[in-house]
C-alpha cells in the first residue's frame, strides 16, 4: 500500500535545468537544482563514522539518488539509503521524490525558487520542501522550509535549513549548512544537522565531487534534517547521463537573418547567420544546412568547456568556455563533419550548399 502511494505520486508528477554542479550548493541542501530535460542524474553519497572505544568500529552509509529530468524544469526519481537511522530494524530507506524549479535567476527572476514533494517509506509519510537561493557575486545563499512526517510518532514536524556556497575558483567552492526540526520532543537523541565541505568540479567533464564532514545520516529530506552525536566524513559524486546522446534523431537548422546587428562576429556582406548551441553534452542541432557565406554561431550552454573542430582538421575553435560563443563563416560548399575534442561522442554535420 505504501509503495503504491509512492508510485502514484511519481506517475502523477511525471504526467503533467543543466546538469547539477555541487559547486552551487553545500552537502545537505538541494539548492533547488533539477536535472536538464532528458538527463538521467545519478548521485552517490557515501559517509563513514567510527564508534567509541574500545570497538572503534567503522560504519558506512551509502545513499543513491537516481532521477530523470523532464520538460518544464521538472525532475522525478528516488533516493535509496542502505543504512538509515530512521529504521534500526529495517535499515534501508527509500524516498520517492518530484522536484520543480519554479523560476531561476538565469531567466531573469530575482532569485531561484523550487519545490519538492515526496514519500518516505521508512517515515511512512509525505515530505515537502520549498527552497530559495540568491547569488551575490561568488556567494550563493540558500534557505529552505520543510514539512516532514514524524518517523517516531504520528503527526508532522516543521523544519528549516540554511546554507552557503562560496566559489573560490572555476573548479573549487566551499559549502556549509545547518538544518533543524522544530519542537523536537524531549529525550529524543537527535540534534540539528550540519555539514561543511570542499566542492570540486572535474575539468572537462560534467562530474563534480564533494569532500565533506557532517552529522547527518542520509541524503533524503528526512536524513538531511536530523543530526546525530557522531561526525561522519564522506563524499558525494555526480554522474549526469545525457539520453539525447543515445536516442533521438538529428534536427536541422536553416539560416536566420534576424540576428541583431553586432551581436555576432563579422561576416561576409549580405550573409546570413545560424544560431546553434552546445548543451547537455550535445550539439544542438546535430545537422545544419546552410548556403555558402553563412556564419554559424555556436554558444556553449554547458558548465564545461567544449571545442568545435573539423574531423579533417581544417579548423579548430580551441576551448570554448561556458557561456562563450564561437563563430565560423562557411565560404566553400561541401559537407563538414565536426566534433568536440574533450567529448568525441559530440558530433554535428554542416552541409554547405552553393549560394544562388
Amino acid at each position: 500500500m505504501k509503495s503504491g502511494w509512492a508510485l502514484s505520486l511519481v506517475l502523477f508528477v511525471a504526467g503533467p535545468v543543466g546538469a547539477q554542479s555541487l559547486l552551487d550548493r553545500p552537502p545537505n541542501l538541494t539548492g533547488g537544482w533539477v536535472a536538464g530535460s532528458g538527463t538521467l542524474q545519478f548521485n552517490f553519497v557515501h559517509r563513514f563514522e567510527r564508534s567509541d572505544p574500545p570497538e572503534r568500529k567503522i560504519s558506512n552509509t551509502p545513499s543513491f539518488l537516481m532521477a530523470i529530468g523532464l520538460p518544464m524544469r521538472t525532475m522525478v526519481g528516488f533516493t535509496y539509503a542502505t543504512n538509515s537511522a530512521l529504521s534500526p530494524r529495517y535499515p534501508n530507506e527509500w524516498e520517492f521524490l518530484a522536484r520543480m524549479a519554479v523560476f531561476s535567476e538565469l531567466e531573469g527572476a530575482p532569485l531561484d525558487l523550487s519545490v519538492q514533494a515526496g514519500y518516505n517509506l521508512s517515515a511512512e509519510g509525505f515530505d515537502a520542501e520549498i527552497s530559495a537561493a540568491k547569488v551575490l557575486g561568488p556567494v550563493r545563499l540558500m534557505a529552505a522550509g520543510r514539512s516532514l512526517s514524524d518517523p517516531f510518532a504520528s503527526g508532522r514536524e516543521l523544519g528549516a535549513a540554511g546554507g552557503v556556497a562560496i566559489r573560490l575558483s572555476r573548479y573549487l567552492a566551499l559549502g556549509g549548512d545547518l538544518a533543524t526540526v522544530f519542537d523536537r520532543p524531549a529525550g529524543r537523541l537527535e540534534e540539528a544537522a550540519w555539514s561543511a565541505g570542499l566542492q570540486v568540479a572535474i575539468p572537462n567533464t560534467p562530474h563534480t565531487l564533494s569532500l565533506h564532514a557532517t552529522n547527518a545520516n542520509t541524503a533524503t529530506l528526512q536524513g538531511m534534517s536530523r543530526g546525530g552525536a557522531n561526525t561522519r566524513f564522506g563524499f558525494e559524486f555526480t554522474v549526469p547521463v545525457t539520453l539525447a546522446r543515445y536516442f533521438g534523431s538529428p534536427r536541422s537548422s536553416r539560416p536566420d537573418s534576424s540576428a541583431p546587428p553586432g551581436s555576432l562576429a563579422p561576416r561576409l556582406p549580405g550573409s546570413l547567420t545560424v544560431r546553434a548551441t552546445m548543451k547537455n553534452l550535445a550539439f544542438i542541432p546535430r545537422r545544419i544546412e546552410i548556403e555558402a557565406g553563412t556564419t554559424v554561431a555556436w554558444k556553449n550552454d554547458d558548465p564545461l568547456d567544449h571545442t568545435v573542430i573539423a574531423v579533417d582538421k581544417s579548423f579548430d575553435s580551441g576551448l570554448i568556455r561556458s557561456g562563450a560563443t564561437w563563430h565560423r563563416t562557411f565560404t566553400r560548399p561541401g559537407t563538414y563533419e565536426i566534433t568536440c575534442t574533450p567529448h568525441p561522442f559530440m558530433k554535428v554535420t554542416v552541409v554547405v550548399k552553393p549560394a544562388p
